[in-house]
């Protein structure tokens, strides 16, 4: 996930910068180690529609903040979603929890972002696929290379 994280960055000469560290999957204590805010984290929440349940939805919001799972749904025209399993979230991104980037690499997996991840801070932080690597990018190049639906998704 990293190699093709940074491949696809590069192509987009998005501004980034890689930080390698202790593991680490909890985001108050990642932000310490990455020199950040906590409103900086990109938090990567794999999501699975309630009354759909093939329909996945990577929900995107800053650290600090708590999803609300029906905001997520409702960013696509349904009612309910709830956290995917931990199992569910390796088999579909490849990534433990924790490490999931805010980038969906999988027509399967529809990608939603809270505005406010990108309107507080000129850069967001996010584990890069690996609990031990974390990218510090550019807001701007984050949208331009993700291209994600954009929704108030926080609780």
């Amino acid at each position: 996930m990293f190699d093709s994280l940074t491949i696809h960055l590069n192509q987009y000469n998005a501004r980034y910068r890689v930080i390698n560290h202790a593991s680490e999957g909890r985001s108050d204590l990642v932000t310490a180690i990455r020199g950040t805010e906590p409103g900086q984290g990109a938090k990567a929440m794999l999501c699975r529609v309630k009354e759909s349940p093939d329909v996945l939805i990577l929900a995107v919001l800053p650290g600090d903040k708590k999803v609300d799972f029906r905001k997520v749904a409702a960013a696509f025209g349904f009612r309910k979603a709830t956290l995917a399993s931990p199992e569910d979230a390796m088999n579909e991104t490849g990534c433990v929890i924790g490490a999931i980037p805010p980038f969906s690499f999988s027509p399967q997996i529809k990608l939603v972002v809270d505005p406010a991840l990108v309107q507080r801070h000129d850069e967001i932080a996010f584990n890069a696929g690996r609990l031990d690597t974390s990218i510090v990018l550019n807001s701007e190049d984050y949208l331009k290379a993700a291209q994600p639906t954009l929704a108030d998704i926080s609780a």
